[in-house]
């Protein structure tokens, strides 16, 4: 299956591609997703799922152990302590995802995903480097950067930051909440009713101060 980097630079897969060596490899979370968020594109094998239904406890908590342990391989072969103690801290967060999995998937939708600010090859510096695989842009023939809304330093390749947008939601660097839909207020029971109590309130305080 092409991926969303071979996808936007209209690359086969045909395995030569010069890429990035600690490139996040995440089609096995993909895959699961795909299973669990109705949101996501998936093949026609999996169109008689219930858009409504609730994912499990247990096959939510193996999608954020399959993030965690990408994140934890990463880990392993840091090339910079600050690179290192990063990702650690991504991996604790997510093992109280893994623990106690929530009722909801919390991460943005692909709409959001696809919809992020692509970074320009030319406004990239040859030392600029992704957050989570620390490989520098540049590096790679076609960079796929895009730049959260959050701040506009926090930049990362797609593929590494992709994933952990969709389970979680945060910006990986603040953790700020994004593609949150804003709550709806809900009118009080009684509607024009308590607003009628409200205004009758007010009306005996004003004729209060002219007693």
């Amino acid at each position: 299956m092409a991926t969303q980097y071979e996808i936007e630079h209209n690359i086969k897969p045909t395995g030569t591609t010069s890429r990035r060596r600690r490139q996040v490899d995440m089609s096995t979370f993909t895959a699961h997703l795909h299973t669990l968020s109705p949101d996501t594109p998936s093949s026609s094998s999996n169109q008689h799922h219930n858009p409504h239904a609730v994912p499990s406890p247990s096959d939510t908590s193996a999608l954020f152990r399959l993030l965690q342990d990408q994140m934890g391989t990463l880990a392993s072969t840091s090339p910079t302590e600050a690179n290192r103690a990063f990702l650690q801290s991504l991996v604790e967060m997510l093992e109280e995802d893994v623990a106690r999995p929530p009722r909801d998937m919390e991460g943005v939708t692909q709409e959001y995903l696809d919809g992020l600010d692509r970074v320009p090859k030319r406004r990239l510096k040859p030392e600029d480097a992704c957050p989570i695989c620390a490989e520098r842009y540049l590096d790679d023939e076609y960079p796929l950067v895009v730049e959260l809304p959050c701040h506009e330093s926090h930049r990362f390749d797609l593929e590494c930051v992709g994933p952990w947008l969709r389970a979680k939601g945060t910006c990986p660097l603040c953790r700020k909440e994004l593609g949150k839909r804003k709550a709806v207020e809900v009118p009080r029971a009684g509607g024009a009713e308590g607003n009628g109590v409200e205004e009758e309130e007010e009306e005996d305080d004003a004729d209060g101060l002219y007693a």
